[in-house]
């Protein structure tokens, strides 16, 4: 049994006392491959470096909306100049929040959002790499943007720790697109999430950690979420949906291969 984690923050510092340790535990639970994904040109050439240094773990390069506000001159060329770097196997994440735009201190400017987000994408069809998108209270929005984008030509991405409705969901997939799922849908009070999980064809499910946040149950009460607790995301999501672990993970395994193809030849 195979488990691959396609959204992990490796970099930050909440690792930086235990990195091998982690990755360690996750080759133990069965976790072959992880994406540490980048938030910021920064956080993006640390993630090129955690892939470097560890076997089965790739990296994904994108500037985060929440992060954007901190952005320097020139970031955005780093980003793009990463493409080319080993173990460099998508964009992103990128995206829109309305969240954070109402409670930070330093909000991005939501058409600053827009603008990165159309960059991300445009970024992603010139290169035909995969991108991963963040959303958070504006389903919508994001939908219009793929909308557009998807106008132009394919699209090839994860809508990443999904919660959006099943509408949504359905237009996602709609376009091509693959679903991902974090620890909240282990939670108690997310059945409607987790009955939309159930509904994703086979093919197009990915499971998750965004470690270190989103902890899943029965783990919930350990503060720091980690590579290795995407067993228990992966078991929850098998269990509504009929099916073993073991054939759920191979099965999301083979989805995030044949999502992010660079992984074969890196």
């Amino acid at each position: 049994m195979q488990l691959f984690d396609t959204h992990a923050h490796l970099d930050q510092p909440e690792f930086d006392d235990d990195r091998a340790d982690v990755v360690a535990r996750a080759r133990e639970a069965g976790v072959a491959n992880v994406i540490a994904v980048g938030i910021s040109a920064d956080t993006s050439a640390a993630c090129i470096e955690v892939a470097a240094e560890f076997e089965g773990v790739f990296a994904a390069v994108g500037m985060q909306p929440n992060y954007l506000a901190e952005a320097q001159p020139g970031d955005w060329d780093r980003i793009v100049a990463m493409l080319g770097e080993p173990g460099v196997v998508a964009i992103g994440e990128t995206g829109l929040d309305r969240y954070w735009l109402k409670r930070s201190e330093n909000p991005t400017p939501f058409a600053m959002q827009q603008d990165y987000f159309d960059r991300h994408l445009r970024l992603s069809q010139d290169r035909d790499l995969p991108f991963i998108v963040h959303m958070r209270d504006c389903d919508e929005d994001i939908l219009l943007m793929l909308r557009e984008a998807r106008a132009r030509g394919p699209l090839r991405g994860v809508m990443h720790s999904f919660t959006g409705s099943r509408a949504m969901a359905d237009e996602c997939l709609e376009m091509g697109l693959y679903l991902s799922f974090a620890g909240m849908v282990t939670f108690k009070k997310s059945a409607e999430l987790r009955s939309i999980a159930a509904a994703v064809p086979g093919d197009r499910i990915l499971i998750e950690t965004d470690s270190p946040y989103l902890t899943p149950e029965p783990v919930r009460k350990i503060q720091r979420n980690e590579p290795a607790h995407v067993r228990h995301t992966a078991a929850c999501l098998a269990e509504v949906r009929g099916t073993t672990l073991e054939a759920f993970a191979d099965q999301t395994t083979a989805n995030a291969r044949r999502l992010f193809p660079r992984i074969a030849t890196t």
